[in-house]
């Protein structure tokens, strides 16, 4: 915990000499008093006659093919709570085209790196009603983050816009100012996708060194075959496992803490979203040149974090059934957001990949 923070039920009652800010654009330096201090921006004309101090400023327009800074934080503490929502495009959401980046304490190389809806578990850029500790996304479209994510030095988070439209931003971050421990290790997330799959297998993560927790997994998956789709197990290679790995699940839907094949339709089976656990979305074909069966799910280990101690590699298997009950090597389309603490430095991600490599189609 950090020194005098509390952020816990248990201990909200306890006094702390931390210092609570937000960013925002009416506030982008989060800045003690200088909140709605604006005199120009998004909400300027509908506030002509209202003036100064009147939300004047509550987004931006992320401009096509730029990188956009939504907080640049030069102090110690820990970011506490994020909220964000985007603007559509031509009605449409472009959560994929959004490249959100996070670096902690001058790193070079980002810590997290994530196109914007696969990081709140919305990641088929359509609205999917998420209820859980770590993120919420609320009605309409509201993203809501709250893993804790401590820096020393610095933190820089930054939003990359891939379409070729203007995108606006609302976003606010809440942080404190306040002393970190030595023992406390940085948030990353790591996004990766496999279209299709290759021998059956998608790699969550790989290449990560150093000491620390794995915390979280969320799936965006498309299947392309027949029958249940999930009898994969996700395999955790952790502090030099190689052929065989530590933690072997026993099915895809066993890990997400469900079972019996989980959406079976016709059961009354549906998606559901839990504090640690959720199959949150599920989109059918509707039979008008739809794709295959689209899923989401989410799994945090907030009771149960991994711990490794020198590296850590994760995979989940793409299983399926033949007839006559055997199983089928799938060649689904995966992707992957794999959450995380570790000590620095971070090792450089995998290449994200093109807009088209992202895109939905």
């Amino acid at each position: 915990m950090f020194s005098g923070l509390s952020n816990s039920m248990e201990t909200l009652h306890l006094l702390s000499d931390a210092k609570t800010r937000s960013i925002s654009m009416e506030n982008p330096t989060g800045e003690k008093g200088k909140g709605g201090k604006a005199v120009e921006g998004t909400g300027a004309y509908s506030a002509r006659d209202l003036g100064k101090g009147w939300k004047i400023s509550p987004s931006a327009v992320m401009e096509p093919g730029k990188v956009f800074t939504l907080a640049d934080i030069r102090t110690s503490g820990a970011v506490e709570h994020i909220w964000m929502t985007f603007g559509r495009v031509n009605g449409n959401d472009v959560w994929r085209d959004l490249i959100l980046r996070i670096y902690w304490d001058d790193m070079e190389n980002p810590a997290v790196e994530v196109p914007a809806g696969d990081f709140f578990a919305n990641g088929w850029n359509h609205y999917a009603p998420t209820t859980s500790l770590a993120v919420c996304s609320n009605p309409a479209r509201g993203f809501n983050c709250y893993w804790t994510m401590p820096f020393r030095k610095r933190a820089l988070f930054t939003v990359e816009n891939r379409n070729p439209e203007p995108v606006t931003v609302y976003y606010q971050i809440d942080y404190v100012e306040a002393e970190v421990p030595e023992d406390s290790a940085y948030f990353c997330a790591s996004f990766r996708r496999s279209n299709p799959t290759k021998n059956a297998e998608h790699v969550i993560l790989d290449g990560v060194k150093g000491k620390g927790q794995y915390v979280g997994t969320y799936l965006a998956w498309q299947v392309n075959n027949n029958f249940w789709w999930g009898e994969g197990e996700i395999k955790f290679f952790m502090d030099g496992d190689r052929e065989y790995p530590t933690i072997c699940g026993t099915g895809t839907e066993d890990y997400f803490c469900g079972a019996y094949d989980f959406d079976v339709p016709g059961q009354g089976y549906t998606s559901f979203s839990s504090p640690y656990s959720g199959l949150n979305e599920i989109i059918r074909p509707d039979g008008h040149n739809s794709a295959n069966l689209r899923f989401g799910m989410y799994r945090w280990h907030i009771t149960d974090p991994i711990r490794f101690e020198e590296d850590l590699k994760v995979t989940i298997q793409d299983l399926g059934w033949h007839s006559e009950h055997r199983y089928l090597k799938q060649q689904s389309d995966i992707s992957s957001v794999a959450f995380w603490y570790q000590t620095l430095p971070v090792a450089p991600f995998h290449t994200l990949g093109s807009r088209d490599e992202l895109e939905i189609v």
